[in-house]
């Protein structure tokens, strides 16, 4: 421990001097803003003027010329941006392989580089009119589940209110990738940290929801209202994601997503309040019905290599934002549940009973708009029977660090160390295949 905080604190010291810059990727050139004004502490969490970005559909313009004619509206350029991830990753795992000596894996320590293990992926996107916008993000190499895309279609229906239809698709946000407005990792997208560290080891600890599993592949359609005060989000989804039908994998199945069926269901519904100038955000999550899940998307999707599989989960969230001491400080908290089903798949919990876990974390910007330092704490159960009809306890606390080079390049470091009975000797292949501490340190850049 001493020795992770050491080096946090060498992080945070040899970049103290780096001069603070203006980012410049997707979004701050159609704008002409700075990232910090839509995002709270660093990207990828959102603060109110953020939220508003997005009810507008991606749609609001700054001193980026347009394209004015006959029911045209579009900007001059077609605005792209790159996102990397480079560092090291290490575990407490034992060997993989004990019989091949100096077999390597994140137990020893791993290095991992833009598109090799790291993330290279491609953004564009932006205004299509004045009521819909576009995002894509395309995984060029490295994690194959870097890809998504989504293109809301937001009218405006009274002051500062908007409402339509978001067609979207995504390989590891989950359904909720459609529209999501709150940091408590109701969607991966927006979380204290994007690390996820070996086995989601950071980001399961942070949120409930991503504990659970809600985080995957998931492909339709989102019918979403929106103002200031909160949102509703109604989507029919399956669970299938980019590449998984026509021009995919899929090579003998129906060729649209509709032969698929929107058989499952999302509904999310969160406002927002300021009570003693913290803002306040609070909301509800369900997952219900079933649907295709590819199984293998190594192979053509044949009714081989998927099935039908139930997908009900729920969850409750909130978050507290706003500033102590001339510190800006982010408190969120989350508590997901997924019944275990006898009769159906759970994609969200394949054992015997229900996994559920209650998450809080809460950043402080020490150095504010430069530097955080956070802690969460996760008090998991597995779903897995330990032999006598316990559930078996899968706890978690983590530390964690950030410090922006610059408003687009982010250096992060954390630390996690999981506990409870699914980590001890009841489950010690799991132990050793994967560890329970895990320490990250990333860099992320957008260009």
């Amino acid at each position: 421990m001493k020795r992770i905080m050491f080096i946090l604190a060498t992080v945070l010291a040899a970049t103290l001097f780096i001069p603070q810059a203006s980012a410049l990727p997707l979004f701050a050139r159609q704008t002409g803003m700075e990232c910090s004004a839509c995002h709270y502490q660093h990207f990828p969490m959102l603060n109110a003027f953020g939220r508003a970005f997005k009810t507008n559909a991606f749609t609001m313009m700054g001193v980026q010329s347009k394209v004015d004619g006959d029911r045209l509206s579009i900007p001059s350029n077609l605005n792209m941006a790159g996102l990397t991830t480079l560092g090291y990753e290490r575990t407490n795992a034992k060997d993989a392989s004990p019989s091949f000596p100096g077999t390597r894996n994140d137990g020893n320590g791993t290095f991992y580089t833009p598109g090799h293990s790291g993330e290279l992926s491609l953004f564009f996107g932006g205004r299509i009119n004045e009521n819909a916008g576009f995002l894509t993000e395309v995984g060029l190499l490295g994690p194959a589940d870097q890809s998504s895309a989504k293109m809301p279609i937001l009218f405006e229906v009274a002051d500062s209110a908007r409402a339509g239809i978001v067609p979207f698709t995504t390989n590891a946000q989950g359904a909720s990738y459609g529209f999501e407005l709150l940091n408590t990792g109701a969607c991966a997208v927006h979380q204290m940290s994007s690390v996820g560290g070996f086995n989601g080891a950071h980001t399961t600890t942070i949120s409930a929801q991503q504990f659970i599993g809600t985080g995957a592949a998931a492909t339709g359609y989102s019918l979403v209202a929106s103002n200031p005060t909160g949102f509703i989000n109604f989507t029919k989804y399956n669970q299938l994601g980019t590449g998984d039908l026509t021009g995919g994998n899929n090579t003998s199945g129906s060729g649209s997503l509709m032969g698929a069926g929107l058989d499952s269901t999302y509904l999310r519904a969160a406002g927002f309040i300021d009570v003693a100038g913290w803002e306040v955000g609070v909301g509800i999550q369900s997952w219900s019905g079933s649907s295709l899940s590819a199984t293998d998307l190594t192979v053509p999707l044949t009714t081989t290599t998927a099935a039908i599989a139930s997908t009900k989960a729920t969850a409750i969230d909130g978050q507290l934002q706003g500033d102590w001491r001339n510190k800006p400080v982010g408190i969120y908290a989350s508590y997901a549940t997924a019944p275990a089903d006898a009769t159906v798949y759970n994609s969200y919990n394949p054992n015997t009973l229900t996994k559920s876990s209650f998450n809080i974390s809460a950043e402080v910007g020490v150095l504010p708009g430069i530097a955080t330092v956070g802690a969460a704490i996760r008090r998991g159960q597995s779903g897995i029977d330990d032999g006598a009809g316990s559930n078996e306890a899968d706890n978690a606390i983590m530390m964690t660090g950030t410090y922006k080079l610059s408003q687009n390049m982010l250096a992060s470091l954390s630390y996690t160390i999981a506990s409870g009975s699914y980590w001890t000797a009841n489950n010690n292949a799991n132990k050793l295949a994967t560890g329970s501490k895990t320490a990250t340190l990333n860099l992320f850049t957008l260009f």
